[in-house]
C-alpha cells in the first residue's frame, strides 16, 4: 500500500506539472488578442474535455450514464463538483491572472490546502499531522518567495484579484473533497470528472453564451488543445484516480509543482530571469511535498 501511496503521489505530482505547463499556453493565448479571455477559455474548455472523457468512458465500459442510475443524489454531488469544484479551481484562477497576474494569483490559490485541513478538522473531527502543517507552511513560503522575490512590500493586492484569488483557493479544496464519495463507490474516474468538467462548462455558458471574435491565426486552435490535453484530459484523470491512494491534504500540497513548472517554463520560453529567492522558493516548495512521503521519526507522524 505504501508503495501505491508513492507512485500516485508522484502521478498526482506529474498532473500538477502538466496544468503548470498548460498554463504557459494560456499565457500564450490571452498575448494574442484581448479578445480572448478567461471566461471564453474555461467555456471551451470544459465543454470540449467533458464529452471527450465521457466518450472514453463509454467506450472503455464505463458507462457514464450508469452513475445515475442507482443514486439520484449522485447527480447533485456531479453538479455541486462541477459549479463549486471545477469551476473555481480553473475560471476563478484565470481571473485571478486576467485581473493581476500569475504571481499573485498562485499564492492567493495555494490558501486552499488550508482550507481542506480546517475541513477535516472541523467536519471529520480528524487533526492534521505535525509533518502536514509543518510542509504546508514551508510550502506556503515557498510559493510566496516564488510569486514575490522576497520584497513582500510589492504585492500589491486589488480587491478584485483578491475575491478571484481566495474564490479560486475555495476551488482547490472543494474539487478535492467533493469527489470522494463518489470515488470511494467505485465508479470510473473518467464518469466522474467527465460529467464534473462538463456540468462546470455548461454553467460557464449558460451565464454568458456570447462568444468573442477570435484573431485569424490557427494558434488559437493549437493553443486551445494544448489546454484541452495537456492541462484538462490527462491531469485531471490522474488527479481523481490519485484520491484512492493518498490523502485529500496530501494531494493538495502536491499542487506546489504547478507554480515551479509554471516559472521554470516561463524562464525557457518567455525568458523570464529568475533570483535567488525564485530558486528558494522552488526549494522549499518541491522539499515540503517530499518530506510528506518520506519515512520520517513518529514525532512528525502525530496528530496535533
Amino acid at each position: 500500500m505504501l508503495n501505491k501511496e508513492r507512485l500516485w503521489t508522484g502521478l498526482a505530482i506529474i498532473a500538477c506539472m502538466m496544468w503548470g505547463i498548460s498554463s504557459l499556453f494560456a499565457t500564450a493565448l490571452f498575448k494574442l488578442s484581448p479578445n480572448i479571455n478567461a471566461l471564453w477559455l474555461s467555456q471551451i474548455r470544459q465543454l470540449t474535455s467533458g464529452p471527450i472523457l465521457l466518450i472514453i468512458a463509454a467506450v472503455t465500459g464505463g458507462q457514464p450514464f450508469g452513475i445515475f442510475k442507482k443514486d439520484w443524489h449522485n447527480l447533485v454531488t456531479l453538479i455541486c463538483y462541477g459549479v463549486f469544484g471545477m469551476l473555481p479551481v480553473q475560471f476563478c484562477y484565470f481571473m485571478a491572472v486576467q485581473e493581476g497576474n500569475a504571481s499573485i494569483a498562485t499564492v492567493l490559490q495555494f490558501i486552499g490546502p488550508f482550507f481542506i485541513i480546517g475541513y477535516v478538522a472541523l467536519f471529520r473531527h480528524q487533526r492534521p499531522l505535525r509533518i502536514q502543517i509543518i510542509a504546508a507552511v514551508f510550502a506556503f513560503l515557498g510559493v510566496v518567495l516564488l510569486a514575490t522575490n522576497g520584497h513582500l512590500t510589492e504585492l500589491a493586492i486589488t480587491p478584485a484579484v483578491l475575491f478571484w484569488g481566495l474564490l479560486s483557493a475555495v476551488g482547490v479544496a472543494t474539487n478535492t473533497l467533493i469527489p470522494q464519495n463518489l470515488i470511494k463507490q467505485g465508479y470510473s474516474s473518467l464518469t466522474i470528472t467527465g460529467w464534473g468538467i462538463f456540468f462546470s462548462g455548461l454553467a460557464l455558458f449558460c451565464f454568458h453564451p456570447a462568444q468573442p471574435t477570435l484573431p485569424h491565426t490557427n494558434l488559437v486552435w493549437w493553443y486551445v488543445a494544448a489546454v484541452v490535453v495537456i492541462g484538462t484530459l490527462i491531469p485531471f484523470q490522474l488527479a481523481t484516480n490519485s484520491l484512492k491512494y493518498i490523502s485529500a491534504t496530501n494531494f493538495s500540497l502536491t499542487d506546489a509543482f504547478e507554480p515551479v513548472t509554471a516559472t521554470m517554463g516561463s524562464v525557457i520560453f518567455f525568458n523570464l530571469h529568475m533570483t535567488g529567492m525564485d530558486w528558494l522558493g522552488s526549494a522549499l516548495i518541491v522539499g515540503a511535498v517530499i518530506a510528506l512521503n518520506l519515512p520520517l521519526p513518529k514525532f512528525f507522524r502525530k496528530e496535533l
